[in-house]
């Protein structure tokens, strides 16, 4: 028996006890006669004691020589410590050693394996596997796996089936590249790597399963962001017989119920806000709402006043930073070149303050009475003591730059509180969107999203202008997961992929099973997808999903700890029937 107590578990109460520990060595202090050791496991950290009076010196010494993380077992007695220590869980403990035995030596690691490390990012993902014994990236694993096991607790007590579905499938043109694979035994063919289970969740529907769900790896070879994996693990759910409401319901249970048995937080409301509503008042589909600072819209009080980076944009919108009307010269011009950033692309800033007595003192004062600017705070709800900001230009890219600006002004103050827990629900958006390099339309989700009933009409004359039956669960200014009511009829699937530009023929070549599936009595059907890796970094209350994940990629896609992706063998490729063309 290598253990029979974890390293967290003893207390005073143990006080007598003889006890066998197995753990790493996770720091020694020599005092000459007395040496003392903390060993680490999963569990937590016990402190060992070797005494030259009451152990063996032979022991004594072999501790002294001890390494970090070497791998050891003790037995010894459980005694009571005298200078206790209250920030450790067996602070009122230590092991009097009788027996050591060294399980495993250890390389002196290439960074210090505590709370706080001297490692850098990339060295501690090439030794990952030293990171994860570090107390906060173990309890983000261990955290990730409380979060899975309440979502399935959740779904399986509302009669949802747990089903795998595959993951070589067929490659489809529409959404994000795959990452394809070869096939050894059909040459010149290949598999894809699925971006979702979206057509197979589909079928189990027309299969009469009802309600499922998977938690599932999920591949898309996309160009790469900072906190982007090119492989990533969703919550997948599909159920039939539903309409919109249901399914919202039904979801808003679902994170109703980890905020209260995860953050013990409970949630009264989850507000609804259409698509459009979104973009006017916030600037993006996925705003955060912990904090006010709504855009308002200000054409009809801005233009016509002879200022003329006004007068000629097609939007003049501002907002309201609360406490910020004495901002310096310098902050004021920080937010200025902030905008200005090619990240952002802006032009200028407009500001103006609005004093506690009242007044208002601005960058356009010359073309604006305290009138007009008094308006102008009506209008962004504006209070004495704050700061309004005014941009102007093309309507989609000017809300896109504001929406920019709202968000390094809430962590600027301070406003973004990870503690705080603001879910909302998106709906209404556009089926379709226009690509002007392509030329046509371009599905907004996917092209098995259902149209809303009452636009049905408009796909032929008008298809811009469909809504689509589709909904997105934001929180804390994060998609968390998005899904649609689905399209289950084949004319009508058989319609969109036109809208979309599909000729019959590849229909039939890309999806004709699942269009074969609908004239076999397929029900109403909807579902969502919730990215477990975002959702799991938000409820824990950081920003990098990297955190969450066991074995993660860096932001060029790459395993540095494998060293993956890497060249195959000739002998692989050959069978694979490939072979690499190298440019000259």
């Amino acid at each position: 028996m290598y253990r029979n107590h974890s390293n967290g578990e003893l207390r005073l109460t143990n006080a007598g006890e003889q006890v066998t520990l197995s753990g790493w060595v996770q720091k020694i202090r020599d005092k000459g006669f007395m040496v003392w050791i903390d060993l680490r496991d999963r569990y937590g950290l016990t402190q060992l004691i070797f005494d030259s009076e009451r152990s063996d010196a032979d022991m004594v010494e072999q501790a002294r020589n001890l390494g970090r993380e070497d791998v050891i077992q003790i037995r010894g007695e459980v005694i009571e410590r005298e200078a206790k220590n209250p920030n450790m869980a067996t602070g009122e403990i230590e092991i009097l050693v009788s027996e050591l035995n060294v399980l495993n030596k250890a390389k002196t690691p290439p960074f210090t394996i505590e709370n706080e490390t001297d490692g850098g990012d990339e060295l501690r993902m090439k030794f990952r596997y030293l990171d994860i014994r570090r107390t906060p990236v173990r309890e983000n694993l261990i955290f990730r796996s409380t979060v899975t096991m309440e979502v399935r607790n959740y779904l399986s007590g509302h009669g949802f089936i747990d089903v795998e579905t595959p993951y070589l499938i067929k490659s489809t043109p529409e959404g994000a590249r795959d990452f394809v694979v070869p096939s050894r035994m059909n040459e010149g063919q290949f598999y894809a790597l699925p971006q979702s289970p979206q057509t197979f969740k589909q079928l189990l529907m027309v299969g009469g399963l009802d309600k499922y769900f998977q938690i599932v790896k999920c591949f898309r070879d996309e160009d790469l962001r900072a906190d982007r994996q090119p492989e990533f693990t969703q919550i997948d759910c599909e159920m039939a017989f539903v309409e919109q409401e249901d399914i919202l319901n039904t979801f808003e249970g679902l994170v109703r119920h980890l905020l209260k048995e995860i953050k013990g937080v409970e949630i009264d409301e989850f507000p609804r806000m259409t698509y459009e509503e979104a973009m006017r008042t916030y600037g993006n589909d996925k705003p955060d709402i912990r904090f006010e600072m709504k855009f308002g819209e200000l054409n009809d009080l801005a233009q016509n006043k002879g200022f003329g980076v006004f007068d000629s944009q097609e939007l003049v919108v501002g907002i309201a930073a609360p406490g910020c009307a004495g901002y310096s010269r310098k902050q004021l011009d920080a937010l200025i070149d902030y905008v200005k950033k090619p990240q952002i692309g802006a032009k200028g800033l407009i500001w103006a303050k609005y004093a506690e007595d009242g007044s208002f003192k601005s960058s356009v004062d010359k073309f604006f009475s305290q009138e007009d600017l008094k308006s102008w705070a009506d209008r962004l709800g504006a209070k004495p003591g704050d700061l309004m900001l005014v941009m102007a230009g093309e309507k989609d890219k000017t809300r896109g730059q504001l929406s920019d600006l709202r968000m390094h002004l809430a962590e600027t103050l301070g406003l973004r509180d990870p503690n705080v827990f603001a879910p909302l629900w998106i709906l209404d958006f556009p089926l379709l969107e226009w690509d002007e390099e392509t030329k046509r339309y371009h599905a907004m989700h996917h092209p098995f999203t259902s149209p809303k009933p009452e636009d049905v009409a408009l796909l032929e004359k008008d298809p811009g202008k469909v809504r689509a039956n589709a909904y997105d669960m934001v929180l804390n200014g994060n998609e968390i997961g998005g899904g649609s009511i689905r399209i289950h009829d084949r004319e009508m699937q058989s319609r969109m992929f036109d809208l979309l530009g599909f000729s019959k023929e590849e229909a039939l070549a890309q999806f004709g099973f699942l269009m074969s599936a609908f004239e076999y009595g397929a029900p109403p059907h909807g579902g969502i997808a919730f990215g477990l890796d975002r959702l799991v970094a938000i409820l824990g209350g950081q920003e990098t999903i990297r955190d969450f994940i066991a074995f993660p990629k860096n932001n060029a896609g790459r395993d540095v700890m494998i060293d993956a992706p890497s060249p195959i063998d000739e002998a692989q490729l050959e069978e694979l029937n490939l072979k690499i063309v190298k440019g000259e």
